[in-house]
């Protein structure tokens, strides 16, 4: 079998510097009709060429995602701000509008994307969550550098979850908070919980790649999904060879927990924002888990709900713990972002969020709910 420790080992090395990288994913609306689907070619026929230099994809559902190239705090903020802004003006002419939401309720899932790779996902993981997954959740993925010790950025990353799982819940729907979330916590648990913490993050990878289900084989070109409930650590007798490193890594491509290496950290368990206040989402990300000083407060203040990870997306701040943990994560970001060299309005965004949500105990889903059925 392919050396699984190594490539585990191989996902936490990286640079040590604290770059930040953000991907944003939007749900695209007609203007005139949200109900309508928006075909990807009308979207993309509409996009601008864009000046921060973000790379555009699309996701199942027609989702537009923007991949912002990895850079310093200031710099990364400013340049995917250009890009947002442009492509909200060319939709905008185009008579399509950015959501501002984790999860679409306004339509049913619709995939559009029908790659062999999708096509085995779907099968794989069922219906309706797994297509809900694909083609009607968007989130906010913030990717940092490990730094020079990367057991205490995955440690914070990990501990800090809930917390901002909550902060940033804004998908509401079914009672849930993050409505996305619990779209994902009803998918295959082998893929999409949390990674143990056993103290060695390498080990605990390693096992995580090795127990989680096999989605699907490569044979001949094509995508065969693998509905038996083989693990990775029964390839060979799925596929009637053991595998190769490719296998491995393109196995940890459908492996989707909260947080994920890959020579860099991922954090993915945030809902989408709307476009004023996604760089809050992303600056707090980065100034708790990377600035040492912000990460001891904040990891005191979230230890004690360090694994209320479906309280978190159920309830959101309107859970008392919580909204306290998050109190003092904010008010340490805010504090941290000016040595990291965020520009004021930032800093001054930050607080302004946490003013409107944390202290009053009100996810951005309690705005979205009041809007829904205003």
């Amino acid at each position: 079998m392919t050396d699984v420790h190594g490539y585990a080992r191989n996902c936490f090395r990286g640079v040590t510097s604290d770059r930040l990288g953000v991907e944003l994913e939007f749900l695209v609306f007609d203007a005139e009709d949200p109900a309508l689907h928006v075909p990807i070619a009308r979207t993309a026929e509409a996009l601008p060429v864009l000046p921060g230099g973000s790379r555009v994809t699309f996701e199942p559902g027609g989702q537009l995602e923007l991949s912002a190239p990895p850079d310093v705090l200031p710099a990364a903020i400013a340049k995917l701000t250009a890009d947002v802004d442009a492509v909200r003006l060319a939709l905008a002419r185009a008579g399509l509008r950015l959501g501002g939401r984790g999860l679409d309720v306004l339509r049913p899932p619709l995939r559009q994307l029908r790659e062999p790779r999708y096509e085995a996902m779907d099968a794989f993981l069922g219906r309706p969550h797994g297509q809900a997954m694909m083609c009607s959740t968007a989130s906010i993925q913030v990717n940092l550098d490990f730094g020079g010790d990367p057991r205490a950025r995955w440690e914070r990353a990990h501990v800090l979850g809930p917390v901002l799982l909550a902060a940033f819940a804004n998908s509401p729907a079914g009672g849930w908070a993050s409505g996305r979330q619990a779209v994902w916590s009803r998918l295959d648990p082998s893929r999409t919980a949390p990674v143990a913490q056993n103290g060695d993050p390498v080990n605990d990878w390693a096992r995580y790649l090795l127990d989680a289900r096999l989605m699907l084989v490569r044979k001949d070109g094509r995508f065969l999904p693998v509905l038996d409930g083989s693990a990775f650590r029964d390839f060979a007798r799925v596929a009637g060879r053991p595998p190769a490193e490719d296998d491995l890594a393109y196995h940890a491509t459908t492996l989707f927990p909260p947080v994920r290496p890959r020579g860099w950290l991922e954090v993915r368990y945030l809902d989408a924002q709307g476009a004023g206040e996604w760089p809050v989402c992303a600056a707090v990300v980065h100034a708790l888990v990377t600035d040492d000083r912000a990460a001891g407060i904040a990891i005191e203040a979230a230890r004690p709900v360090a694994h209320r990870w479906a309280d978190a997306a159920r309830l959101g701040l309107a859970d008392p713990g919580l909204r306290r943990s998050a109190s003092a994560c904010f008010r340490a970001a805010a504090e941290a972002l000016p040595r990291l060299g965020a520009e004021p309005w930032l800093v001054a965004r930050v607080r302004a969020f946490a003013s409107r949500h944390i202290e009053s105990g009100r996810s951005p889903a309690a705005d979205q709910m009041e809007e829904m059925y205003a």
